[in-house]
């Protein structure tokens, strides 16, 4: 039973192997069939793919091609009509160039039968000079056997009278030439100084020789006296300056002639009445303090006016000197105020002339430098000014302005002349100067009848506001020697009997002139 039973399941499981085994095949057939049956279907697809691809490059293909032979067809034609269009070009050039060989051989015949005719004139106007050149030797001949003169004779006596007479035209040229400009000149002149009046409208207060000091009572005057007058002794004494205390009410009247000085002592005077204790040795003290106080107060000015100016280099000392023509007086008139005055006018004159404008304000701001310390240096203020600014190497233009500005030495540029004529503006204008109408008449006139009662003179003018007399003499009676001698006798009579600020400068003038009439 067990052996049939083992038997039975061995053949089952044998058939089952069987059965199993032809199943399988019979479904790998199967997926075998259909692998083949989709790679066929996928072989067919791509070729159908591959075709139609092959298919729209072929198309694309055939449309590139056919752009580019469009493009290339237009551009032949581009070509072609640009060919076309040079030939015409040369063509019509050929055809000019053609015209103008016509033309230039048409001139060339033209000239040369001009040029023929000119042979033939040429000749005949050869023969004619010729003929001439015969006649006027005949003709010369002729005039010299009759006038007795050869011809370089003649010529010599023709030259000369044509000398002469042209000699006399220009003499009269010249002289017309010189009245016109010489009216001209004064016209011109006097347009450009009433044009600098003009535009320089500067108000100008005459200086006195007293300062006044407010105090803020009465009882002040007798701190400021002191006791037995120490106070005020020394205080004149350290300052050189006379203290006028009377009964102006609130009042202390400083005097002296030196306006630095005076500035000084009215410093110190105003800081001892701040502060209230007045004592010989603390008068002492603010008198040293008003003189340090004094110097910056010259610099500071002298700094501002050269400032104001444009005048931007110059010398620290010229500049402390220009401060303390401040405090320095000419007939009344602060000098300093005289002084920018001048250069002002100076500038604007000098602008209207196309002048450096710089360089004349900086010619009118020195050309008084040297009264800021003439009463301290023997020596009139023209030599000091001079000395001055060579000692600080001013510019030679500035140094004769200053040598010129009264007449002593002659101006040598535009710029010193400007100055000359700006100063007499400046110190000859209505109230500019305290000196009166009559005693300023008075002056001149016993200047002009001292000089007049010398024998041989003819006459004389007083110039230059009494600061110089011309003489003139007779030359018949005065020799130059005598004239010599007649400057020096004439000097020392007015040093004895003339009163006058300043110096007087005595030119004598001897001339001859000989004068005819043409009838």
């Amino acid at each position: 039973m067990n052996a049939i039973s083992l038997l039975i399941a061995a053949v089952a499981i044998v058939v089952g192997l069987i059965a199993g085994y032809v199943g399988r095949k019979i479904v790998f057939e199967q997926r075998l069939t259909q692998a083949k049956e989709n790679a066929a279907g996928i072989i067919a697809t791509a070729q159908k793919e591959a075709a139609t691809a092959k298919k729209e490059a072929i198309l694309e293909a055939r449309e590139e091609s056919h752009r580019y032979r469009e493009v290339v067809e237009q551009e032949l034609k581009d070509r072609r009509s640009e060919v076309q269009k040079q030939e015409e070009r040369l063509l019509q050039r050929e055809a000019t160039l053609d015209r103008k060989d016509t033309s230039l051989e048409n001139r060339e015949t033209t000239i040369s039968a001009r040029e023929r005719k000119l042979d033939q004139k040429t000749e005949q106007i050869q023969k004619r000079q010729q003929q001439a050149a015969d006649l006027v030797e005949q003709r010369q001949a002729e005039l010299e056997k009759v006038a007795q003169l050869s011809h370089e004779e003649a010529k010599k006596r023709l030259l000369s009278q044509l000398k002469e007479e042209l000699q006399s035209e220009r003499e009269t040229m010249i002289r017309q030439s010189e009245q016109e400009a010489e009216l001209t000149a004064e016209k011109n002149a006097k347009d450009l100084i009433v044009a600098a009046i003009q535009r320089s409208a500067a108000d100008m207060v005459q200086e006195t020789t007293v300062t006044v000091v407010t105090l803020p009572n009465d009882d002040m005057k007798g701190r400021i006296i002191g006791r037995e007058g120490r106070n005020i002794r020394t205080l004149e004494t350290l300052t050189g300056i006379d203290l006028i205390i009377d009964d102006t009410p609130e009042a202390v009247v400083l005097s002296g002639f030196d306006p630095v000085r005076r500035e000084i002592a009215k410093m110190a005077l105003e800081r001892l009445i701040q502060d209230g204790r007045i004592h010989p040795a603390r008068i002492e003290e603010a008198v040293e303090r008003a003189r340090k106080d004094m110097d910056t107060q010259l610099r500071e000015v002298g700094e501002q006016t050269v400032f104001d100016l444009g005048l931007h280099t110059m010398h620290p000392d010229l500049i402390k000197t220009v401060g303390r023509m401040k405090y320095r007086t000419s007939y009344g008139q602060n000098v300093l105020q005289h002084s920018i005055e001048v250069a002002k006018l100076a500038g604007i004159m000098a602008a209207e002339l196309g002048e450096d404008v710089t360089l004349a304000k900086r010619a009118g701001l020195l050309h008084d430098i040297g009264k800021a310390i003439d009463h301290e240096v023997d020596g009139s203020h023209v030599e000091l000014g001079v000395e001055l600014t060579r000692k600080y190497k001013e510019n030679k233009v500035v140094i004769n302005t200053i040598a010129s500005h009264h007449g002593d030495v002659a101006p040598t540029s535009i710029i010193a002349v400007l100055v000359q004529a700006a100063d007499a503006v400046s110190g000859a204008r209505p109230g500019a100067r305290s000196e009166s109408l009559e005693q300023y008449i008075q002056r001149l006139k016993k200047l002009e009848e001292l000089a007049n009662q010398n024998s041989g003179v003819d006459h004389s003018y007083a110039i230059q506001a009494g600061r110089e007399i011309r003489v003139i003499v007779k030359p018949t009676k005065v020799s130059d020697k005598q004239a010599v001698t007649l400057a020096h006798d004439l000097k020392q009579e007015i040093e004895k009997q003339l009163e006058y600020p300043g110096h007087i400068k005595v030119t004598v003038i001897r001339e001859t002139r000989a004068v005819d009439y043409a009838k």
